[in-house]
């Protein structure tokens, strides 16, 4: 998606791994700030991008632009607050993490173009940080079982609704790959990807002025 010649092939491989391996230690170290050790007892603490690669989903966001790493398993009987409301947070916690990834790195390609860095490898490789890292946010915030998206939004709606959305978890993998596919989930997280993508771009400007 991103790719052009030899060269972003080389910088992308450290830029997706950086983004798949700190989006799912957020998971894990939220979920176990709120009392559930699974994480650790699973060695998902710990910043080793083996520890949580999946290899088909890290070949499509390698390929497609979009992807996935290994799930972090959660318990939520362990939260020391309503579960769904836990749940929402260690949701919420990987994209996020992929938004402050994104925001770093387009800050660090700023200074680096205004101080007149050449050195193309560094230059592609903050580039495409950036964009995998809101790709991956974007793409895991949409309301779909099994992305992060669709447990953000059982926290909010009414326990009636989120038991719907729960429902749908076992057909959610399948649902999913068939949008995908079809090419509709690439048509809706387009524009979403340049709206933030252009946000970030304009913050990080104001960031080293």
């Amino acid at each position: 998606m991103f790719l052009n010649n030899i060269g972003d092939l080389l910088a992308s491989i450290p830029a997706i791994l950086l983004a798949l391996t700190f989006h799912e230690y957020a998971h894990g170290k939220v979920a176990y700030l709120l009392g559930d050790p699974t994480p650790k007892y699973q060695g998902r603490l710990t910043l080793n991008p083996l520890a949580h690669l999946d290899i088909l989903g890290t070949l499509l966001l390698l390929v497609a632009g979009f992807g996935w790493a290994k799930p972090v398993q959660v318990n939520p009987y362990y939260f020391q607050m309503d579960r769904r409301k836990g749940m929402m947070l260690v949701a919420l916690a990987g994209p996020l993490m992929n938004l402050v990834l994104a925001y770093l790195a387009a800050v660090v390609l700023q200074v680096s173009v205004y101080r007149g860095l050449k050195e193309p490898f560094i230059l592609t490789f903050l580039h495409l940080s950036v964009m995998y890292n809101v790709v991956l946010a974007v793409f895991n915030l949409l309301p779909l079982p099994p992305l992060d998206g669709s447990r953000v939004l059982a926290g909010l709606v009414s326990r009636q609704s989120a038991g719907y959305l729960y429902q749908l978890e076992t057909a959610g993998p399948l649902i999913l790959l068939l949008l995908v596919a079809t090419g509709i989930v690439g048509k809706v997280m387009r524009p979403l990807v340049y709206l933030v993508l252009d946000f970030i771009q304009a913050v990080s400007r104001l960031s080293v002025i």
